[in-house]
């Protein structure tokens, strides 16, 4: 009995999920491809800035990024990111604060992919390579605005 009842709560639940992703506001949303380049330094208290491109609409729009982290962080890098940002109506649904929690060693060049979601409901699907040598287990933040 308990499992008809959690298998009918599951279906249930699939169904309501299923549900949003076909609403008419996710419809009216867009996407556009982005790149950026980050350079991150700190001991301890971590700081990076960065500029690139946003392309919506084949509109080209700069950005600039601006962040903090705080945590163990120890050198220095820069990483290249290209990806896509989606849930956007407008290019300013970009614009915005942006946290992730990470861990992570490089030396020389590495790889990253992260997904990341503002305040807006803008979700950045981003992947990139840094060259650097950086030691980090820390809390970051990211603004992005829209020049």
């Amino acid at each position: 009995m308990r499992v008809l009842h959690r298998f009918r709560t599951a279906l249930i639940a699939f169904a309501a999920v299923a549900g949003l992703a076909f609403t008419a506001p996710a419809a009216r949303a867009d996407s556009g491809s982005i790149s950026f380049s980050i350079i991150k330094a700190g001991i301890v208290i971590g700081g990076s800035a960065g500029n690139g491109v946003l392309v919506f609409h084949g509109r080209r729009y700069p950005i600039s990024i601006g962040g903090i982290s705080y945590g163990f962080t120890f050198g220095a890098s820069e990483t290249r990111f290209h990806g896509t940002v989606s849930h956007i109506r407008r290019a300013s649904d970009v614009a915005g604060v942006y946290a992730a929690a990470g861990a992570g060693v490089a030396v020389g060049p590495g790889a990253q992919a992260i997904v990341l979601t503002n305040q807006n409901g803008a979700v950045l699907t981003i992947s990139g390579r840094s060259i650097g040598a950086i030691v980090a287990a820390d809390l970051n933040g990211m603004v992005i605005t829209v020049r």
